[in-house]
C-alpha cells in the first residue's frame, strides 16, 4: 500500500522545522552547521506558508500524483516514478528549466534553483519533494515528520492515516455537540416550519381536550353532550332535581 506523508495543517505551528531538516536533507555534507557555507545553497522541498491567522500555517508538499501531470508535459524526460510507482521524481542531470511542470502543478509545490547534480551549477531545474527516498529505503521516515514535534506531518499508509483522522475528528464533533448546542449560521432555516409543526400539535391538544369534555351522555332516551346547558336532557334533569 502507498505510503506518504499526510499533512495536518490545523496542527501546524509555522515553526519552518520541517523546511530547515528538508534542506539539510538534500546537502551535501548533510550537516546543519556547514549545509548553508555551501554552493549552490541547499533547497527546502517543503514550503511553508502563514495563515490568515497568527500561529497557523500551512506546510505544502508534492502529493506525487498519479497520474502525475508534470510527468506528462515534461520534454526532456527529466520526471519519471520510482519502481514501486509510490514518488514522482526529478533527475536534474536531465532538466532543462522549462518550468512546464510548474505550469500543470495544481498545487503549485515545484521551485527552480541551481542544484548540484544538474547540468552546472548555474542552470536553474526543478527542485520538488522526493518523498526522501533514501531515507525510506533505510527504514527511516522523511526528514520533515521527524522534524516535526506537533505531529502536523506524518508518514504511513494513506488508508489508515485516513482512518485515524476521521476517528479524530468525529471524536471532536462529537465532543463539542454534547458539550452546548450549535445555533445555525444565519438563523435555523426551518424556523417556520417549526413553529408550525408547535402551533399545530398545541391545536390538536387542545381538540381533543374539548372533545373529552363533551362527552355524550344518554337519559330518559334523549342524547345529549354533558356540559351543555340548552340540550333537552339537561332541562329534563334540572326539573327532576327541582321537584326532588
Amino acid at each position: 500500500m502507498m505510503q506518504t506523508v499526510f499533512v495536518n495543517p490545523e496542527r501546524c505551528i509555522g515553526c519552518l522545522q520541517c523546511e530547515v531538516a528538508c534542506a539539510v536533507e538534500h546537502s551535501a555534507t548533510r550537516d546543519l552547521a556547514q549545509a548553508w557555507r555551501e554552493s549552490p545553497v541547499p533547497r527546502t522541498r517543503v514550503h511553508v506558508e502563514a495563515g490568515p491567522v497568527p500561529t497557523t500555517a500551512y506546510p505544502n508538499k508534492c502529493r506525487h500524483c498519479n497520474p502525475a501531470p508534470c510527468q506528462k508535459v515534461c520534454p526532456s524526460g527529466a520526471i519519471t516514478r520510482s519502481d514501486d510507482g509510490d514518488l514522482v521524481l526529478i533527475e536534474p542531470m536531465r532538466c532543462i528549466g522549462c518550468a512546464m511542470c510548474a505550469v500543470v502543478c495544481p498545487f503549485d509545490v515545484l521551485t527552480f534553483h541551481p542544484l548540484v547534480g544538474a547540468l552546472d551549477l548555474e542552470t536553474a531545474v526543478a527542485v520538488k519533494c522526493d518523498g526522501c527516498v533514501d531515507r525510506v529505503s533505510r527504514g527511516e521516515v522523511p526528514a520533515c515528520v521527524e522534524s516535526c514535534k506537533v505531529n502536523a506531518l506524518i508518514y504511513g499508509e494513506i488508508n489508515e492515516l485516513m482512518a485515524s483522522g476521521r476517528l479524530r475528528e468525529t471524536g471532536a464533533v462529537l465532543a463539542l455537540a454534547g458539550s452546548a448546542p450549535t445555533p445555525p449560521i444565519g438563523g435555523d432555516p426551518l424556523a417556520g416550519w417549526h413553529s408550525f409543526g408547535v402551533a399545530r400539535a398545541a391545536a390538536a391538544l387542545e381538540a381533543v381536550e374539548w372533545r373529552s369534555s363533551r362527552r355524550p351522555d344518554t337519559h330518559a332516551g334523549a342524547t345529549s353532550v354533558v356540559g351543555d346547558p340548552g340540550s333537552p336532557t339537561n332541562e329534563i334533569r334540572n326539573e327532576e332535581e327541582g321537584t326532588q
